[in-house]
């Protein structure tokens, strides 16, 4: 049986690596991809989507949609032998980018939905 790390990592109460089940462990990986900037991997340095530059840009329909097809194409490159994405909205106001999420969890075929957002700091 897999064991899933709990992200982001931490110790449970008893010491040990805290673990999470298999469908805390699918929504955060798609956390890690969403947020984490192409280059700040080094073994895998095209890795991420760009997401939190996005937060400093100017706020356009065209701006929204190029990152809703970059989002999309990250999704199914990386988890896309994990999830199958149903829904991606992606919308900006003032200085909150907010990602809503569904998708199917292939493994368990159950459907699930997911906000995240950021904001500048």
């Amino acid at each position: 049986m897999p064991i899933y790390i709990d992200f982001p990592y931490h110790f449970d109460r008893h010491g040990r690596t805290a673990t999470a089940v298999y469908d805390d462990h699918v929504r955060e990986m798609i956390e890690q991809l969403l947020f984490t900037s192409p280059g700040e991997r080094v073994n895998r340095p095209d890795f991420g989507t760009g997401l939190l530059q996005m937060v400093f840009a100017p706020n356009s329909p065209e701006v929204a949609a190029a990152l809703q097809f970059a989002l999309q194409a990250a999704l199914q490159r990386y988890l896309g032998d994990v999830i199958t994405v149903s829904t991606l909205d992606v919308s900006s106001e003032d200085a909150t980018l907010t990602v809503e999420l569904s998708y199917v969890v292939l493994a368990t075929g159950d459907a699930r939905s997911a906000t995240y957002s950021r904001s500048a700091p």
